[in-house]
């Protein structure tokens, strides 16, 4: 029987990929918001995926679903906080575990592209919906924040076996 190959992922990132890394997820973040804005006309469904998704392009002036609608300027402070904290915690740090490495890149890019919007337009651009049930209307950034918690949970599970309690 063949054994299948094993992916080998590196134990830590250094600063330098996961600011790279982050840097990516703005600048898609930013230019997929651009060609909506360009492109769609708001609130007007496009198909993408038949079936699976649509395009509809929305302002959202709060935060995840929709909580906390018209607070954009205490956001966009949070935004640039939580951006600046990571920013630092990365540039500090020469390397970071594998899965807290990409949590920081992640949460910066998808903190930071949200950011940009209600700091740039006093909204956030969200276009992405799922057709066959209700769900919120989301985004790239979105997507990388989403990631980043993913990534929290695979650390947190990964390190809770490296110290067993006593």
């Amino acid at each position: 029987m063949r054994q299948g190959r094993r992916v080998l992922l590196p134990n830590h990132l250094s600063r330098g990929p996961l600011l790279l890394l982050s840097s990516v997820i703005v600048m898609v973040d930013q230019f997929s918001k651009a060609w909506v804005r360009d492109q769609l006309q708001l609130g007007v469904p496009s198909p993408f995926l038949p079936g699976l998704l649509q395009w509809r392009w929305v302002r959202n002036t709060g935060a995840a679903f929709s909580l906390f609608s018209d607070s954009t300027p205490v956001l966009g402070l949070l935004s640039l906080g939580v951006g600046l904290a990571v920013a630092i915690w990365i540039w500090r740090s020469r390397q970071q575990p594998l899965w807290q490495g990409l949590e920081l890149a992640f949460l910066l890019g998808g903190t930071l592209g949200n950011g940009i919007d209600r700091w740039k337009l006093g909204h956030v651009t969200d276009f992405i919906e799922f057709v066959p049930v209700s769900f919120p209307i989301f985004n790239g950034a979105d997507i990388a924040i989403n990631l980043a918690v993913i990534c929290f949970v695979i650390d947190a599970l990964s390190r809770r076996h490296e110290h067993p309690s006593a």
